[in-house]
């Protein structure tokens, strides 16, 4: 997935922003939506120079009113959002991003901050994260870290050192699941069931297949 600029010329990006009504705070509130199906993901607040830069990198940045900063959506998660599109209400203090979602976009793993629903009974949760959309957030983080290659990313590093590293890393951590359960230890058995899968993943993108390829080879099975 490629981040493509909103806007580059300097002139227009601030003659857009000057159009805009931030509050007493110099902010104004954003509501971000899936370009896919239109589900309301997150809503969060953004200044001047969080709003400049994203439209410059195509990328969301936002403003934590709780720490006082610029943060970018996916930065240390990679979960990340690229824009799409870029709307405003008819008073100009409100702002609608549409985004191409990486992952998930609430913090607690769901797909959208919006996981809750209020009923006779009390709320509800309506949006349970499934082992399934897990797997697929993990998986398109990788693939991902397979394009971009950050720095001090452990992911980056196996796919620049190659499939026979990352094969060698595979059979290591399923050796270790193997002795976990063995020795019948339940908590070990979890977490390097969870390295293997990881690294399966890892093997899976550098091979080219999918998730989907596997769930397809897995219901041809089953029939």
């Amino acid at each position: 997935m490629k981040a493509e600029p909103v806007l580059t010329d300097p002139e227009q990006i601030r003659a857009f922003c000057d159009s805009l009504q931030f509050g007493a705070e110099g902010l104004i509130p954003v509501v971000v939506q899936d370009t896919a199906d239109g589900t309301v993901l997150m809503a969060a607040y953004m200044n001047r120079e969080s709003l400049t830069l994203s439209m410059q990198t195509g990328r969301t940045w936002f403003y934590s009113r709780s720490r006082q900063c610029l943060w970018q959506k996916g930065e240390t998660s990679g979960h990340r959002q690229y824009i799409r599109e870029v709307l405003t209400d008819c008073d100009r203090d409100t702002l609608l991003v549409k985004v191409d979602q990486v992952g998930a976009a609430c913090h607690e793993g769901y797909r959208s901050c919006f996981f809750k629903r209020l009923t006779q009974d009390g709320e509800r949760l309506v949006e349970p994260v499934a082992a399934r959309d897990m797997l697929d957030i993990l998986f398109e983080v990788i693939r991902e870290r397979q394009q971009t290659l950050p720095e001090k990313s452990y992911t980056a590093e196996l796919f620049r050192k190659g499939i026979d590293r990352i094969a060698q890393k595979v059979g290591e951590e399923a050796v270790e699941v193997v002795i976990a359960g063995k020795n019948r230890d339940r908590d070990e058995i979890i977490n390097e069931s969870a390295d293997l899968i990881y690294h399966l993943l890892v093997l899976l993108a550098e091979s080219n297949v999918s998730l989907d390829d596997i769930r397809t080879k897995l219901a041809e099975r089953r029939q």
